[in-house]
């Protein structure tokens, strides 16, 4: 009998803390789903010293797409919104994850700034890591929405120059040019040592135009024991590195580029190959032909080569991507692809005019 009620008090004990368990994460999720901000997220350990040293970049295809078409939406409203803060806020209430719950955080916040009900200084001034995220999210996405001309087409087939506002990044396989892709960030690489994959892989047909996504400076130019023949991009504020690997043999680059030429967005500046994998130049050993393409973060120059790199998840931002793809035609004499559209980039000119004054 006394065994028996030391049984009973033993399950009694088990259900009651069973039930405050399930009370609690109850109430933790209730406090997500509600949007409030978490108490202790894991971002304290990617803020040391000076610079930021750690980035995880999980703002997903739909996050991107509802932030951008609210900026672009509002650019001509009294409230124009930043798809940046947007995201950074929404990244901050998170812990930078984001799932369906985020979009309605976005769309809400969104209405409460253009309603002129608050503003972002006045949401975020006790928000904790905001402006981490804001930091974050404004490295990898500074450069990709603004101010822009491009040339258009009228039905006469007569070109001309349209200012605009909106996605002046683009898509780093040309228009027309089909490829097929999946979500391949951080698997293992054997080839040389073991290693995660950082960046992202893009399968197609040898000789595929590659595009800049992003206007920026060639910061390198040449052969890579990994990458093949491989292009460097710097972004102009310097806290981008574009990597674009495993180019054509005998014929991998622009024939005009070189170290230190000035890319604008858009502009055709390699074509697809399997190069590398091997200390010798213009060697085809990748079996599979694709662009691989990566986007380093740089807060400090100490990051650019070493153990502190910071690459980030590419695949939601090359879906978001595909909204602009460069359309190109080729020169049957020079075989040399080149778009059809030039486009006028104020970060282009704005940094020319700078390297005159020097």
């Amino acid at each position: 009998m006394v065994t028996n009620m030391k049984n009973v008090r033993y399950q009694i004990s088990i259900l009651v803390c069973c039930i405050l368990l399930a009370a609690i994460c109850l109430m933790i999720e209730s406090r997500n789903f509600q949007g409030e901000e978490p108490n202790a997220i894991e971002v304290a350990a990617g803020t040391n010293g000076d610079y930021i040293k750690w980035v995880d970049f999980n703002v997903t295809y739909e996050a991107l797409c509802t932030a951008y078409d609210l900026d672009v939406q509002s650019y001509e409203a009294p409230v124009h919104l930043n798809w940046i803060e947007l995201l950074a806020y929404t990244g901050a209430k998170s812990g930078g994850n984001f799932d369906k719950g985020s979009l309605s955080l976005i769309r809400k916040l969104a209405s409460e700034l253009s309603e002129g009900e608050t503003t972002i200084e006045k949401l975020t001034q006790d928000m904790k890591y905001y402006d981490y995220y804001y930091e974050a999210y404004e490295a990898v996405l500074g450069g990709m929405v603004g101010e822009y001309e491009i040339e258009q087409e009228n039905e006469q087939g007569e070109k001309f120059w349209k200012k605009v506002y909106g996605l002046k990044a683009f898509s780093p396989i040309a228009k027309g040019f089909e490829y097929s892709d999946y979500d391949d960030f951080g698997s293992s690489r054997s080839y040389g040592y073991k290693r995660p994959h950082l960046g992202h892989d893009m399968m197609g047909q040898i000789g595929t135009p590659i595009i800049a996504v992003e206007s920026g400076y060639v910061e390198a130019l040449g052969w890579n024991q990994y990458g093949g023949w491989r292009i460097g991009i710097r972004s102009f504020d310097s806290k981008r590195y574009y990597y674009y690997a495993h180019l054509r043999q005998n014929f991998p680059y622009a024939l005009e580029l070189k170290e230190g030429s000035v890319v604008t967005a858009g502009d055709v500046i390699g074509y697809m190959g399997h190069t590398g994998y091997s200390k010798v130049e213009n060697t085809n050993n990748i079996d599979t032909v694709h662009l691989h393409w990566g986007l380093q973060l740089i807060f400090d120059e100490s990051q650019k080569e070493g153990n502190n790199e910071i690459w980030v998840d590419c695949y939601a931002l090359t879906r978001f991507l595909y909204k602009n793809r460069s359309l190109t035609e080729k020169n049957q004499e020079t075989k040399e692809w080149f778009r059809s559209f030039k486009m006028k980039d104020p970060a282009v000119t704005a940094y020319e005019q700078k390297a005159g004054e020097l």
